[in-house]
């Protein structure tokens, strides 16, 4: 995706529209919290210029007390003469205003903390069950996974804006009620306030969209500094960082790019420190201005000194209030800049999906899988990962996928399970194209194990249910399906069986050797029981005892069922029952293992030369 020099200011305004869906999903997080937040916020809006008119009363009340001609000389001579009660209503008045005032301060903090974990909750939710939408292809895309980067950071780093917002409106409310009352002693007292903080506003929205750009440019090196920051102090790589002294490399490489992103971030706020301080200047040259008339009109007598307090606080008040909002409307709309980066994302849509007329998946598969004239390129790749591919595979039939790295073996896995979609030719179960099933549907009938298998940080238990998440409370289905795949002799050694935590991320968790892993991973595909099984190089962690026994329970296991396995031992794929020779992503032959080691072909070369390493 290009990035922009710099956005212009048509672009900043026109980011402004992304505020009212990012209310909407405030809203949708928890309406109760939101409205609260909004009646909470009104109320705290008018408060500041009652208390400043309070105010002035007193004042103006105390002057006409002290200026009485006959008055009394003690507190009880005023109290007793009732002249003083119309005050002590007015400070009674105001003491019930700042105390009322601190309560609703209290309580829009707590709603506010409240309201902006929801949105946490709902924009991390959205965001997982966006992602878990879209293609695989979009997750080997170096661009897709700057975006969703960018995404990942929106969820957490707009949250400031609720309150941004919120307290925006609470602002201008004050400020229209402040203005009024400013207005209604000299109109020009408003006019000159604006036409000084103007030019703060434009300054500010121009520095904000400097540290936009500067952020989008910057997000590929982001991830690398993220990266290396992780891998020179983490569990997972600490071994060959210490055995190969990476430690100076991965440090210089950080700093490298630190010092890049930080010195580009000092000069943009240097710029900025000398710009807002000249504009900031000329506001408060226009305030003093402004103070001065309000002094000349009470020494002529024209105000009171209540209206001489009102007034200056009035306009002290709105002079900050409306630099703020001024400061956080262009604040705003460089939040509403990033809030692109978080809808940009949302807008992406899967290119494999279901048909609106989508078919059920048989129940049995009948027929089998069908490779018909497949050809199929990763994208941005120029070369071929499979072309011309044609095969079946028999329902109930189990079959091994042979060949060397890169023939592309994994690359039929995936296009079986739908995970990609062939360039050209079909792939067909009983005899229609996936592409005409349900996708949810399809995925279910099938159970797949990668070599790239992922290590939950969770419980032994969780680990195999992850197979079929929503049987995660059948004990006897994960226990079974760690009896098939050998793992129950793993669980037994740990402290606590199923419910151990397994890995190093957590406290109290253990972790597994390579091959107790691989154990826990097969009996995932077991778990989830389904039509056709798959193990891509599942077994490469285990020696050959294990991964013998392992294929032997796996043949005995799948009967009945389409399976289809990928090892580079071939010793170990003898039990299936049928062979096809994968090379240069098409079948170079196919049989059973006496058929193609009685061939001078691929296979045979291949099955000798790494059974010479054996001898």
């Amino acid at each position: 995706m290009a990035r922009p020099d710099a956005p212009d200011y048509a672009a900043r305004w026109a980011a402004l529209k992304n505020i009212p869906p990012f209310l909407a999903m405030v809203w949708r997080a928890s309406p109760v919290l939101a409205g609260t937040m909004i009646a909470l916020r009104l109320v705290r809006a008018v408060m500041p210029v009652a208390m400043l008119w309070i105010g002035k009363l007193i004042i103006d009340e105390v002057v006409r007390l002290i200026a009485l001609d006959a008055r009394p000389d003690t507190l009880a001579g005023w109290w007793e003469s009732g002249l003083v009660h119309p005050l002590t209503l007015l400070v009674l008045a105001e003491l019930g205003l700042a105390l009322a005032s601190d309560l609703l301060g209290r309580l829009v903090t707590y709603a506010d903390s409240l309201l902006q974990e929801r949105l946490v909750i709902s924009l991390s939710i959205r965001l997982m069950d966006h992602s878990a939408a879209l293609d695989l292809a979009s997750f080997e895309d170096a661009g897709f996974q700057d975006r969703l980067d960018r995404a990942r950071r929106q969820t957490m780093g707009r949250i400031p804006l609720v309150n941004q917002v919120m307290q925006q409106l609470q602002d201008s409310l004050t400020v229209i009620t402040f203005g009024a009352g400013l207005i209604a002693y000299n109109p020009w007292l408003v006019a000159l306030l604006l036409a000084a903080l103007i030019p703060t506003l434009i300054g500010q929205m121009h520095f904000n969209a400097e540290l936009y750009q500067m952020n989008w440019r910057r997000a590929p090196e982001r991830r690398e500094r993220d990266y290396l920051r992780m891998i020179g102090a983490t569990s997972d790589s600490a071994k060959e960082v210490k055995i190969f002294g990476l430690n100076a490399f991965l440090r210089d490489r950080y700093l490298e790019l630190a010092e890049r992103f930080y010195a580009e971030n000092r000069a943009i706020n240097r710029r900025q420190l000398v710009a807002m301080a000249a504009l900031t200047g000329i506001g408060t040259l226009c305030y003093y201005g402004a103070y001065l008339w309000i002094l000349g009109r009470t020494l002529t007598g024209t105000l009171s000194l209540g209206d001489l307090t009102f007034l200056s606080g009035s306009f002290l008040r709105l002079r900050g209030l409306i630099e703020g909002l001024l400061s956080s409307f262009s604040n705003m709309a460089a939040q509403a800049l990033y809030l692109d980066d978080l809808y940009r994302f949302f807008d992406e849509r899967p290119a494999i999906a279901s048909r609106p007329d989508a078919r059920p998946v048989p129940q049995p598969i009948t027929q089998g899988i069908t490779f018909d004239g497949v050809g199929f390129r990763y994208p941005g790749a120029e070369r071929w990962a499979v072309r011309h591919l044609s095969f079946h595979l028999t329902a109930g039939e189990t079959v091994a996928l042979v060949g060397e790295n890169g023939a592309g073996k994994t690359t039929i896995v995936k296009l079986l399970a739908r995970l990609y979609d062939p360039t050209e030719g079909r792939v067909l179960l009983d005899g229609r194209d996936l592409r005409d099933y349900d996708l949810d549907q399809l995925r279910a009938a099938v159970g797949v194990i990668f070599q790239d298998f992922v290590r939950y940080a969770m419980s032994a238990a969780d680990n195999i249910a992850a197979g079929r998440i929503e049987a995660r409370d059948d004990r006897p289905r994960i226990e079974s399906a760690a009896e098939r795949a050998l793992a129950d002799r793993v669980i037994a050694t740990l402290p606590a069986g199923y419910d151990q935590m397994v890995g190093k991320r957590f406290a109290h968790g253990l972790d597994l050797s390579g091959g107790e892993w691989q154990k826990l991973a097969i009996a995932r595909a077991y778990m989830r029981d389904a039509q056709i099984l798959i193990l891509d190089e599942p077994t490469a962690a285990l020696d050959a005892r294990a991964e013998f026994e392992v294929f032997q329970r796996f043949g005995d296991l799948s009967s009945g069922r389409t399976a289809l396995l990928i090892s580079h031992r071939f010793s170990s794929v003898r039990m299936a029952d049928r062979i096809i020779v994968i090379e240069q992503g098409r079948v170079q032959d196919q049989g059973t293992h006496d058929q193609l080691v009685a061939r001078d072909g691929r296979y045979r070369e291949l099955f000798e030369l790494q059974a010479q390493g054996y001898r």
